[in-house]
Formats: C-alpha cells, structure tokens, sequence
C-alpha cells in the first residue's frame, strides 16, 4: 500500500478520489487551501493538509512531498484570473514537479485535460487561453522529466453518476463523469503500465481498467 500526496485535496474529482484510494488500503494525505475543507475532506478517510502550494518554493514542496509514495496534481486556479492560472496550472505544478524529484517520490500524476497539446488551437485573445497555455507547459515539464509520469487528460467533466466505462481518444468533448475520471485516478496508480503515457479519455463502452491497461 502506497503513501498518497494530493494537490487540490477539496477539488470536486479529489473529493471522490479520495474514498476510493483509502478503500484501497492507501494513506492519503489531501492537501487544501482552506482550513474550513478540513472536516469534509476527513470524512473521506484522507488526512487534510493546509497548504497553499501556490505560495511555497521548491524547498517548502519538497518538505511537504518526501515521504509520499505517489503525487497526484489535481489541483487548479479554477479559471478567471490569467495571472492566477499561471501561478497555479503552470507554475505551481512545475516546482511540484521538480519538489517531487528533490525528494525521491518518482510516482507522479497529473490530472490534466483533453486538449492539453501544443496545438491546443486556442485563440490567444480567448479567456480560455491562460489554462490551455498553462496546463500544456505543465504537461510538457512533466513529460520531459525523470519522474514516472502519467498525464490523464479527461474530456468535460460532469457531475453524471459514475459508469466504471471510458473511451480513449474521444472525439468532440469527451464528457466523462468526475467520479469516473476518479476512479481513472484509482486505476493508475494500480497500474504500472500507465507510466510514461498520457492517456486522453472521456464517457464510452471500455471498462476504466482494461481501457488504460498498455
């Protein structure tokens, strides 16, 4: 059983990847901003963590980091503010990354989405930009690391009860459940296989297992 780090501990798809990991024997530590999320993310079985990470340097990350088995970015600006999305999405996520090397904890994954490539097609003047821009710079780091990567790149996400199915490489949107995406998560972290990948998904037919299998 494995020793899991997650960023943005009270986000919507943590909040529903935490039981899963906890029922699979894990430790969990989910980190949050907001010490009034502590008592619902313990409800969940994980450890709540006040942190802010967009605030600590390297050296800060890399204290709160060692001792994991495993980090999960699954964290965000939430949109809005460009300056922000870069602090967190690119930023943040980058020294995360590089913290997370610092400390020997070579198991990272990232929670991205699905069109986070270079060719994202985003106009410059969309208010979308800033994310899609960020989010790719942030894969691209973590890609071009010696970390044991995986980048999960889920299509719009849903609050639709979960279905245990995806399909990789979904055309338009891909929507997908949180708890799906989730349970995505879960499923990585179980599978060596998926080091190295990034994995674009959305709703479909294939059990998540066998879907993400290499």
């Amino acid at each position: 059983m494995a020793r899991i780090l997650i960023f943005g501990g009270h986000g919507k798809v943590a909040l529903l990847l935490e039981p899963l990991l906890v029922a699979h024997g894990h430790t969990v530590t989910a980190v949050i901003r907001n010490a009034d999320h502590e008592a619902e993310v313990a409800a969940t079985g994980a450890q709540p963590l006040v942190a802010d990470a967009e605030a600590l340097d390297l050296d800060q990350l890399t204290n709160l980091i060692a001792g994991n088995d495993v980090v999960v970015w699954s964290a965000g600006a939430g949109g809005g503010n460009p300056s922000r999305t870069y602090a967190v999405d690119r930023d943040a996520a980058v020294r995360s990354m590089d913290a997370a090397a610092a400390a020997d904890v070579l198991r990272y994954v990232m929670v991205s989405w699905v069109g986070s490539r270079a060719d994202h097609g985003v106009a410059p003047d969309s208010s979308f930009f800033a994310y899609a821009d960020a989010k790719w710079a942030a894969d691209a780091h973590l890609a071009a690391s010696a970390l044991d990567w995986t980048i999960l790149a889920p299509g719009t996400l849903t609050l639709e009860p979960p279905t245990g199915r995806i399909a990789l490489d979904p055309s338009g949107d891909g929507a997908v459940p949180r708890a799906d995406v989730a349970a995505v998560v879960a499923a990585t972290i179980a599978d060596d296989s998926t080091i190295g990948r990034t994995i674009r998904f959305g709703g479909g037919d294939e059990f998540i297992g066998h879907a993400i299998a290499d």
